[in-house]
């Protein structure tokens, strides 16, 4: 962590990495999730639309390879970058037949993407898979990030938001993870209404003791079309305050190892697709708050994590 920041910030952990800055290129794929099609579930996780939760993505019908020039040609001109990750994003990326899977993959190779990051659930997580990637970085030099969708470390809360697995779940795919040259970015909503402040630490505490590399972080957003949009509508579902989410960021990274990078403090997503997005606060005027509040109280990422180990030594 840069010793000027208050905690480890994405783009700083990139650029020691790669030596530049690095843009990621979102990929979509026309594919579904365990948990719609009826081999967990059918009603999908209830902060889920039909659409998944990619917003800023092209039309699954053109390839892999197709989306990603498309992509670098933008980002690239828009932001003079030179290097890429390839993100697979939308829905569960490992859950599809093999070869489909390999052949996506393959796709996304090309000369100017450094890493491919794979966005999945815990409970997709198989080693024929990993195998594949792991052929990938080790014939390509291509780095591989497996990102998964924890949301809480609260199971019953899971079970609230018809997630379709458990904290266990998590554990063992890490576990699985581990076994191969990949990092790990895990997403967590830090303010699903049943989770209380101890879970944010509890979710640092677990982030900590798997030795997780990367975190990303979300407020909870009502989408359109998801059954959180129903319970919101008929006043079902409480969310908290502006001040209330700031309040449990810091507490989280608090006591988050600072060796662990920040990908982002809260999402985004469309207004049009929403019923409720951020409190109408532009994400980087709350990511702004965010900051000033820290430095406010003259805290950053790992003050408390440390201020535990040197009491445990004492």
């Amino acid at each position: 962590m840069n010793e000027e920041d208050l905690y480890y910030k994405y783009s700083y952990y990139l650029k020691q990495k790669y030596g530049e800055k690095v843009y990621k290129l979102p990929v979509n794929l026309n594919i579904s999730c365990p948990n719609r099609d009826g081999t967990v579930g059918t009603k999908g996780c209830y902060f889920c639309s039909d659409k998944g939760t990619g917003f800023e993505m092209l039309h699954y019908e053109k390839s892999v390879r197709e989306q990603l020039i498309e992509n670098r040609n933008y980002i690239g001109k828009r932001y003079g970058a030179n290097k890429f990750i390839a993100y697979f994003q939308n829905y569960t990326n490992t859950y599809m037949p093999l070869d489909e899977f390999k052949l996506y993959m393959e796709q996304a190779c090309m000369d100017d993407v450094v890493e491919i990051d794979v966005s999945t659930r815990p409970d997709c997580i198989s080693r024929e898979y990993l195998d594949v990637l792991q052929d990938i970085y080790h014939k390509t030099n291509t780095n591989i990030t497996i990102e998964l969708g924890l949301q809480t470390t609260n199971d019953e809360s899971l079970i609230k938001i018809n997630r379709g697995h458990n904290v266990q779940d998590f554990i063992d795919a890490v576990n699985v993870i581990k076994e191969y040259p990949f990092d790990i970015c895990v997403h967590l909503i830090l303010n699903l209404p049943w989770d209380e402040d101890q879970d944010a630490i509890n979710s640092a505490i677990l982030m900590n003791q798997l030795a997780i590399n990367q975190v990303k972080l979300h407020a909870l957003y009502i989408a359109k079309g998801s059954v959180f949009e129903r319970m919101y509508a008929e006043k079902n579902l409480e969310i908290c305050s502006k001040d209330e989410y700031i309040s449990r960021v810091i507490l989280f990274l608090e006591n988050l190892d600072s060796s662990v990078a920040i990908q982002r403090l809260i999402g985004r997503a469309p207004k049009e697709e929403t019923a409720f997005c951020n409190w109408d606060i532009s994400w980087w005027k709350i990511r702004d708050e965010i900051d000033h509040k820290m430095k406010e109280m003259n805290t950053y990422q790992g003050k408390k994590k440390v201020t535990y180990e040197k009491r445990k030594r004492e």
